[in-house]
C-alpha cells in the first residue's frame, strides 16, 4: 500500500472507531413499552421458544444475524498475528455484509489457538445467530472448523475465504472461457496457490466440470512428488492433475489455457504467461498485490486479465458473491451451505454481465451493481430447497423482490 493511501486508511479508522455498531430495531417511550420488550414481556416469547425452539427465528434477531469468527490464524497478507490483528478484517466484513446484504453481522476475534477451541467457541453461540462465518484461520485448520461445524449443527457454516472465492473464481473463469470458446470440460487450468480459496476454487471448478486442473503449493504441483502437503492439499491432489505432471509453475504453466492465482504478489513472470496456450487467461487475485501486475500479464500476450485491484478493469473479490450467498441462504433458513448453492451463485454472478457486453476488459459485473446481490440470494435460495436443505420453502423471486427491498425500497414505488 502507498504511503499516502496508508495515512487515509488509518485515519479513516480512527475517526470510525469500528465499521459497525448496534442499534436499536425499537423505540421504547413509556413504562408499558419497556414491560412489553423487556420485562415480563420477553417472558412471552420466551415460553413460545421454549414450547418450540425454531420459534427463535420468529421472535428473536437470529434469522438474520452471523457471527463473524477468527483467531487471526491467517490475516490478509500477514499470517498468524493474532485475534486483535483481525479484528479490523471482521469488521470490514461486517460493515461489507450489512451494506449489500442486510445482513446483521458480529465480529468475533477469539483467543483460540487450535481448531477444537474454534470448534467449541462456534458451538456455544450458535443458539444466537443464523449462522458463522469463519474467517481468517489457517489452513487446513479452517477446513476442519467448517467441516464439523456442518457436521453438528443445524446452521449453515461459510468461509468466504473458501465457498466466496470458490463461486467467484468459477464465476469469472467461465465468462472467460466463453470470449475464448473453449468449453470448462477441454480448458487447461492451474490454481497457484493452495490455501483454503485455491483448494476451494479448484475443487469447485472440478465439481463443474473440468477435467484438467493442476495446483500448486510452495513447494511445487499437488501430487506424489510433492514432499510438503497438508492434509486438505493431500486430499485435493487425488482429484486433479489426471496428465500426473510434477514440478514447479513452469512445468504446470506449459500450454495452461487459464492460470488463477490465489497465491501472493510478484511472483508470475512476463515469460511464464509466454509459455500458456494461445488466448491465456490471467486472473492474478493476490491480496494485496496480484501475482502479477496487468501491465505485465497482457505485455506477454494475456487474452484477459483480472486481478482483486479495483483499479483494473476486471476487480474480482469474494465479496462480490458472498453478503448474496449468506442471504439467499438464511431467507430459505438452509441447514448447510451445498456445492449446488456455490455453483448457482457462480452462475448468477456470471449472468450479471449482459452477453452483448461480454468483453476482455468486463469478465465480472460492477462491484456495486444493484442486482448482485438480490439475483444470488435469489439462485442460493431456490439451490437450497432444490437439495433438500432449506427448512422454508419460498416461491421463486420472493427472495429476489425481498432483498431488493431490505438495500433499495419498496419496488413497486420505483
Amino acid at each position: 500500500m502507498e504511503n499516502v493511501e496508508r495515512m487515509e486508511a488509518l485515519e479513516f479508522h480512527r475517526k470510525a472507531c469500528g465499521k459497525v455498531q448496534t442499534f436499536p430495531t425499537v423505540n421504547i417511550r413509556t413504562d408499558r413499552q419497556m414491560a412489553i420488550a423487556y420485562i415480563p414481556g420477553s417472558t412471552a416469547a420466551c415460553e413460545e421458544i421454549r414450547t418450540d425452539p425454531a420459534r427463535a427465528y420468529d421472535y428473536t434477531g437470529k434469522a438474520n444475524r452471523v457471527a463473524e469468527v477468527s483467531n487471526g490464524t491467517a490475516v490478509l497478507s500477514m499470517g498468524d498475528v493474532g485475534p486483535s490483528v483481525s479484528i479490523p478484517v471482521l469488521e470490514g466484513k461486517c460493515l461489507m455484509l450489512k451494506l449489500m446484504g442486510d445482513i446483521n453481522a458480529i465480529p468475533m476475534a477469539i483467543d483460540a489457538r487450535n481448531a477444537e477451541e474454534v470448534i467449541s467457541f462456534c458451538r456455544m453461540i450458535a443458539p444466537t445467530v443464523g449462522g458463522i462465518n469463519i474467517e481468517d484461520i489457517c489452513c487446513p485448520e479452517s477446513f476442519l472448523v467448517v467441516r464439523k461445524l456442518a457436521e453438528t449443527l443445524d446452521i449453515p457454516i461459510f468461509c468466504d475465504d473458501q465457498q466466496g472465492s470458490a463461486a467467484v473464481v468459477l464465476s469469472a473463469v467461465k465468462n472467460s472461457l466463453r470470449l475464448i470458446n473453449i468449453k470448462i470440460e477441454e480448458a487447461r487450468i492451474v490454481v497457484l496457490g493452495a490455501g483454503s480459496a485455491g483448494i476451494s476454487a479448484a475443487d469447485l471448478l472440478v465439481k463443474s466440470g473440468a477435467k484438467d486442473v493442476v495446483a500448486l503449493n510452495e513447494d511445487g504441483i499437488l501430487g506424489s512428488s510433492n514432499p510438503n502437503m497438508n492434509q486438505a492439499q493431500e486430499s485435493l491432489a487425488g482429484r486433479i492433475n489426471p496428465r500426473g505432471i510434477s514440478g514447479g509453475l513452469d512445468a504446470a504453466i506449459k500450454d495452461a489455457d487459464i492460470l488463477v492465482g490465489l497465491s501472493r504478489g510478484g511472483i508470475v513472470s512476463k515469460e511464464q504467461i509466454k509459455m500458456m496456450n494461445k488466448n491465456p487467461i490471467v486472473l492474478a487475485l493476490a491480496l494485496p498485490e496480484p501475482e502479477i501486475t496487468s501491465a505485465e500479464a497482457l505485455e506477454a500476450g494475456a487474452r484477459i486479465y483480472a486481478s482483486g485491484r479495483v483499479e483494473d478493469s476486471n476487480t474480482i473479490l469474494n465479496i462480490h458473491a458472498f453478503p448474496g450467498i449468506i442471504r439467499g441462504a438464511l431467507d430459505v433458513r438452509a441447514r448447510k451451505v451445498t456445492d449446488s448453492m456455490l455453483i448457482a451463485a457462480s452462475d448468477a454472478l456470471a449472468n450479471m454481465v449482459d452477453k452483448r457486453h461480454l468483453s476482455t476488459d468486463h469478465i465480472c459485473p460492477r462491484f456495486f451493481g444493484s442486482e448482485t446481490t438480490p439475483r444470488i440470494a435469489e439462485a442460493v435460495g431456490q439451490a437450497a430447497i432444490d437439495d433438500g436443505v432449506a427448512a422454508l420453502s419460498v416461491e421463486k423471486g420472493k427472495i429476489y423482490n425481498d432483498t431488493w427491498e431490505r438495500l433499495f425500497g419498496d419496488m413497486e414505488h420505483i
